[in-house]
C-alpha cells in the first residue's frame, strides 16, 4: 500500500463524515439517535469485527509481531504520558491542562482508527490494531480518566468496567479462538460478518454528525491548543514509528500500529471534561481541528514511515 492510497481512504472516509454532517443538519438525526448508534457501534459492531479479524490460521510469526507490537505500545503510552505531564504539567487553568494531557496521548483508535485499517488492511490489519485499541482502553480508563478526577469527582479506578468492556472481551475470545484455530460455524460466522461490516461507515457518520455541532471560536486558536495537535497528529505518531522499527515490527503490524497512533484526538476527551463538570469548549475544539487536519497529517505520517 503507498501513500495515495492510504490518502484516497481518508477521503473517502472523510465523505462519510460530510454523510453524518448532512443528516445533521436535516434534523435526521437527534442526540439520543447518535447516542443510541454510538453504543450499538461500541458494544455490538466493533466487538463482531474484532472477532472476524482473529479468523485466522495459527502463526508463530504473526503471534511474535503481536506480542512485539503489545510492547511497543505499552513503552509509547509511558513515554507520551510522561511528557505531556512535563510539556502541559505546568498549564495554571486545571481545565485546559487536563485537556491537553489527554488529547496530546490517546487518538481515536476505536471509531476512526479501526475503520481506517479495516478499509486498508481488512481482516490482517484489524488483528495487529486490536493491539492498539485494548492499549487505548486500559490507559484511557486508568491514567486518562484520573487526569479529571475532581474533589466532586474522585471515584476510584473501575476495574470491572475496563475488563469487561466488550471490545476486550472480544480481543480475549479473539486470541483463544487464533491459538486454537477455532471457526465460529457458517451461518453464524456470516452474520459476524455482517455486522462488523457497517462498522466504518457508521463510525463516520457518527463523527460526522458530532463535528456538524462545532461551532468556531477565538479559543480554538489557543497556543496550547496547536502544541496538543502537533504532539498527537504528528510527532508521538513518529515517536511510535521508533519504537516499532526499534523493537523489530515491520509490514502490515508496522503500518496499522502508526496508522492508530497518528489518527487525531480521542472524542472521550469531551466527555471526560463534562463529568468534570467543566467547560467542554476548549476539549470540543481540539478534537474537531485535529479531526479536520487528520486528512492531510496521517498520510505524512505514513509517508514518513
Amino acid at each position: 500500500m503507498n501513500v495515495a492510497q492510504l490518502t484516497n481512504q481518508i477521503v473517502i472516509m472523510f465523505c462519510l463524515m460530510l454523510v453524518g454532517v448532512l443528516i445533521n443538519k436535516v434534523g435526521f438525526m437527534k442526540e439520543s439517535t447518535s447516542n443510541d448508534l454510538t453504543n450499538i457501534l461500541l458494544y455490538v459492531v466493533s466487538p463482531c469485527l474484532i472477532i472476524n479479524a482473529f479468523e485466522q490460521d495459527y502463526s508463530a510469526k504473526r503471534i511474535q509481531q503481536f506480542i512485539l507490537v503489545a510492547v511497543g505500545i505499552l513503552i509509547f503510552y509511558l513515554v507520551a504520558i510522561i511528557a505531556a505531564h512535563f510539556i502541559f504539567g505546568r498549564i495554571k487553568n486545571p481545565n485546559l491542562r487536563r485537556i491537553t494531557q489527554y488529547g496530546s496521548v490517546y487518538s481515536n483508535a476505536g471509531f476512526m482508527g479501526i475503520p481506517l485499517i479495516s478499509s486498508l488492511f481488512g481482516s490482517e490489519g484489524v488483528f495487529f490494531a486490536v493491539v492498539s485499541l485494548a492499549g487505548f482502553n486500559i490507559f484511557s480508563w486508568t491514567h486518562g480518566i484520573s487526569l479529571f478526577r475532581t474533589k466532586d469527582n474522585d471515584e476510584p479506578i473501575n476495574w470491572k468496567q475496563i475488563l469487561l468492556n466488550p471490545n476486550i472481551i472480544a480481543i480475549v475470545l479473539g486470541l483463544i479462538m487464533f491459538l486454537s484455530s477455532f471457526r465460529i460455524p457458517g451461518t453464524l460466522n456470516q452474520v459476524v460478518k455482517y455486522v462488523g461490516s457497517v462498522n466504518t461507515p457508521l463510525s463516520m457518520i457518527i463523527i460526522g454528525n458530532s463535528l456538524a455541532n462545532i461551532r468556531f471560536s477565538r479559543e480554538m486558536l489557543d497556543k496550547n491548543i496547536g502544541l496538543t495537535i502537533l504532539l498527537r497528529n504528528i510527532i508521538f505518531p513518529i515517536l511510535m514509528v521508533y519504537l516499532l522499527k526499534l523493537l523489530g515490527v515491520s509490514e502490515i503490524p508496522m503500518y496499522t500500529t502508526v496508522i492508530m497512533s497518528a489518527c487525531p484526538v480521542a472524542g472521550i476527551v469531551v466527555l471526560f471534561t463534562l463529568q468534570a463538570h467543566d467547560d467542554a469548549g476548549p476539549a470540543i475544539s481540539l478534537m474537531s481541528l485535529s479531526t479536520v487536519l487528520s486528512l492531510v497529517t496521517i498520510p505524512l505520517v505514513f509517508a514518513f514511515v
